[in-house]
């Protein structure tokens, strides 16, 4: 049986003043060669979110400058789930755990849709802007959607770049959580300023946050500064010295494991656009971390970590100039595959 590994990338200005056109790949981790999907997909897709669905592998979900996608046999062909109005440039989904016919995307600014009927239809969610979002070059966007899997009516949106906000009610009604964040620009060390006019840029920069079952209410958040941890839902937060074990702390993603509660990763690099990442695991909630790629030269930022529903043993990345590495047997080795030059601009990765 095949097992694939799907990635996505969209346009992105790299190193050197060049880009990418994007796309969206699919590759069996037996053969090793990637194909391009198209069938049903717009024009020049640009893809910079997949999820597949956990009850069914064949059930793959993918945001485009479209709106949502949804394929019903790994990735060979693919039907529009319009949102309501114009086409919505999607940049995160989340499929609940428990129940395959809700799900939500985020888009541009703080909109987000969710869905009880299994894309058939969208009711659209669009909160104020929280305080302390930041105006950039680019629309803030829903850069990740995450639950408490102990209570799926507790959702948590990540701003880039814009900070947090979370929801008690299922999405239908939420509120800041920047209060906390915006803290630490107190100190000097948290503070950066690139394209706005204001130094707390950084700590407003979410680009992943993650939820453990073992500890509900406690929520994981990756940033441009690092990692940093709130116990009661994104209200007080605590910095998790993530500089204490890795050189690098510009953190692009993090992960709880489905297989073990306790068990996160974290993407780690020095910037947006750089020439080095890192991969690192915690096996206690992100009270220490150790590097857990071995034998792997990263080229680019490391964007974003996948682990498979199906095994802990499985689990792939992707760096910003198209660099997709794995491994199968939990660590022991790794292997990598360069994505088409149309790739090298990855966003999103899922395996099975």
């Amino acid at each position: 049986m095949a097992v694939y590994v799907y990635a996505g990338a969209a346009p992105v200005v790299v190193k050197g003043g060049g880009g990418a056109s994007g796309g969206l790949f699919r590759m069996d981790v037996n053969g090793g060669e990637w194909r391009e999907l198209s069938a049903g997909l717009p024009n020049n897709v640009e893809a910079r979110a997949i999820s597949i669905a956990p009850s069914d592998p064949n059930t793959v979900y993918v945001g485009t400058q479209a709106g949502p996608y949804r394929s019903a046999d790994a990735g060979d062909s693919w039907e529009a789930m319009p949102l309501p109005g114009n086409e919505k440039l999607v940049w995160s989904i989340l499929i609940h755990p428990t129940d395959p016919k809700t799900l939500y995307v985020g888009t541009q600014g703080t909109t987000m849709y969710r869905s009880r009927d299994g894309g058939a239809s969208w009711k659209e969610i669009t909160p104020p802007e929280p305080a302390g979002m930041v105006k950039m070059g680019f629309p803030c966007r829903v850069i990740r959607l995450s639950l408490d899997p102990t209570n799926p009516d507790h959702l948590w949106s990540a701003l880039e770049v814009g900070g947090l906000l979370r929801s008690r009610d299922g999405g239908d009604s939420w509120e800041s959580c920047n209060a906390g964040l915006l803290k630490f620009t107190d100190d000097p060390r948290l503070r950066s300023k690139i394209v706005s006019d204001t130094e707390t840029e950084g700590m407003m920069d979410s680009h992943a946050m993650a939820v453990s079952a073992v500890e509900p209410d406690t929520v994981f958040l990756a940033n441009r500064m690092g990692l940093f941890r709130s116990g009661d839902g994104g209200m007080a937060w605590d910095e998790m010295g993530i500089a204490k074990f890795s050189p690098l702390t510009y953190a692009r993603d993090v992960r709880v494991s489905a297989h073990d509660p306790k068990r996160m990763y974290a993407a780690l690099s020095v910037a947006a656009i750089c020439d080095e990442g890192s991969l690192y695991r915690s096996e206690d909630l992100g009270a220490t971390w150790k590097r857990f790629d071995h034998g792997v030269s990263i080229d680019s930022t490391l964007m974003t970590v996948a682990e498979s529903a199906a095994t802990p043993d499985r689990v792939w990345c992707a760096a910003r100039r198209g660099q997709v590495f794995g491994t199968q047997d939990g660590g022991k080795t790794w292997n990598q595959y360069m994505l088409p030059p149309k790739g090298a601009g990855v966003y999103a990765l899922a395996v099975g």
